[in-house]
């Protein structure tokens, strides 16, 4: 998709650009079935999007009312906004392909980026900007080693994302999609998960 950033290799032990898939039993119901994009990850912090929470209702075409955004009706207004974790709700990041970066924008991993400027949202709402994207409310987010943490606990799968994961419209499976990458049949894992 674009040159690769030596900074987001998952064999630095950091997980940038990677997906967590939440395991069943997790014990937090915001997080139950979650298929999140680690979007930052170094030793002091981590933070992530989940791609799989629609905002009951809400369309990216209605947030932009809601911000006074004049817009036409391009295909992308009809999308859902998504909650992007429970940190700072009010807040809103648009993940996209990096076809579209601005000053602002932070890369993700190969071939996306996230950004969380107006300029982006006036883009959109053109009928213009990054060729795929979604915008999300909220994030997760994780302290230093937090997240390494989980992961040794097994609260934590882990995957290459595709767009059809970050992008795709079907919400509802996109927990099990992601487990099918690797090669894990999520009835199987939710019945081992569930015997002691």
């Amino acid at each position: 998709m674009g040159k690769s950033d030596p900074s987001h290799d998952p064999a630095d032990g950091y997980l940038s650009g990677q997906l967590l898939i939440a395991m069943p039993g997790i014990g937090d119901p915001r997080f139950e079935r979650a298929v999140v994009l680690a979007c930052a990850h170094d030793e002091e912090h981590a933070m992530g999007l989940a791609v799989n929470r629609p905002v009951d209702g809400l369309h990216l075409g209605d947030l932009l009312e809601r911000l006074d955004i004049e817009h036409g009706a391009a295909p992308v207004l009809e999308e859902p906004v998504l909650i992007g974790g429970p940190v700072e709700r009010e807040r809103g990041f648009v993940l996209h392909t990096d076809d579209y970066r601005n000053d602002g924008s932070l890369p993700v991993a190969d071939g996306l980026a996230l950004t969380a400027t107006r300029e982006v949202l006036e883009l959109l709402a053109a009928g213009e900007g990054p060729r795929r994207c979604f915008m999300a409310l909220g994030y997760a987010g994780w302290g230093a080693g937090q997240l390494e943490q989980e992961i040794r606990d097994n609260v934590w799968l882990t995957c290459p994302p595709d767009e059809s994961l970050l992008f795709g419209d079907d919400h509802d499976h996109k927990w099990s999609q992601a487990l099918a990458k690797l090669g894990i049949d999520p009835s199987l894992l939710t019945a081992a998960a569930g015997s002691a």
